[in-house]
């Protein structure tokens, strides 16, 4: 037998239903951006030449995150599905800031200043770092300032971890030139860059 169940009753359980999924994708966002959060910032922070637009570049990743929240993976794939998200809210970024430029580019250049990497208080290794191919560069930051593998940082720029280990090679190669420094004699996967750069960060 059939039992009839109110239709505020029914709404009611509905209403339940939906506080309960809101409640879970709350949570499960939380622990995302408390998890991630640094992750996030500095890799803003070592890719802006305008350190105030790092907030805001960071506040547009995770609204992205929340928005797709139901595409984001698992635990440590979590970090690199941010990171390609961050890629993609930078270069639009860039874009918009190139057209703005294009318009004042005599002023802003009279009174904004690149800031240098971190550890790199004379800014040297920045302007290294801007001469590089962009493909080598970013590859680079990834293994050497985010630490992460070759089969990693491929994952986030949607190559093949050998074609990673190439662009690092020429783009350390390239770095030590421009140091003045000699080509290691076995070049295999090393130290993420010159000691004195102090551009080595952990996790």
């Amino acid at each position: 037998m059939n039992q009839h169940v109110p239709t505020d009753d029914r709404e009611e359980q509905q209403q339940v239903r939906a506080d309960d999924g809101y409640a879970q994708r709350e949570r499960r966002f939380r622990q995302l951006y408390e998890e991630h959060y640094l992750h996030i910032q500095a890799y803003a922070v070592r890719r802006l030449d305008v350190q105030a637009d790092v907030a805001d570049v960071v506040a547009e990743v995770f609204t992205t995150a929340w928005r797709r929240l139901d595409d984001v993976p698992p635990a440590a794939e979590a970090r690199l599905w941010l990171y390609g998200v961050a890629r993609r809210v930078l270069a639009g970024h860039r874009r918009g800031k190139e057209r703005f430029r294009r318009l004042i580019d005599r002023i802003e250049a009279s009174h904004v200043a690149p800031q240098p990497a971190l550890g790199d208080p004379d800014g040297r290794l920045t302007r290294v770092l801007r001469q590089l191919p962009p493909a080598e560069r970013e590859a680079l930051m990834l293994v050497a300032w985010e630490q992460l593998s070759y089969a990693e940082a491929a994952q986030v720029l949607g190559c093949s971890p050998n074609a990673i280990g190439i662009r690092v090679h020429r783009a350390r190669t390239r770095v030590r030139e421009a140091f003045g420094e000699p080509p290691p004699e076995n070049p295999v996967r090393q130290t993420p860059m010159p000691a004195h750069t102090g551009g080595n960060h952990g996790r």
